[in-house]
């Protein structure tokens, strides 16, 4: 399934509970951290995670990303893309390849 098709899932879900009065985008960002800080709960105390159990929480992540790019009305491509790009900028091959350094310590 494309994205379009998962966010028309995703949608069509909401929208058949109701649900869209309660998704602003502060709402969105709230659940996007939370569900984030239960991925991480995954980790938390060593890397023998249950992989199925970190399925779940990445995909709780993704949908509300997808519904926030929707009600913010931006593309999931552009935004990723664009970024991207900035982020070759600060991030050159020559100088981060191989290394974990913040771009600006390189």
């Amino acid at each position: 399934m494309e994205m379009k098709g998962l966010k028309k899932e995703i949608i069509e879900f909401s929208n058949e509970r109701d649900w869209d009065q309660f998704h602003s985008p502060e709402n969105l960002a709230k659940s996007i951290s939370i569900e984030a800080g239960e991925l991480l709960e995954c980790f938390q105390w060593n890397n023998n995670y249950d992989k199925s159990s970190v399925c779940e929480e990445l995909a709780d992540v993704l949908t509300y990303c997808i519904m926030l790019a929707d009600k913010l009305d931006v593309s999931i491509d552009d935004i990723v893309l664009e970024k991207l790009e900035k982020t070759k900028k600060k991030y050159p091959v020559d100088k981060a390849r191989g290394v974990s350094t913040k771009y600006d310590k390189l």
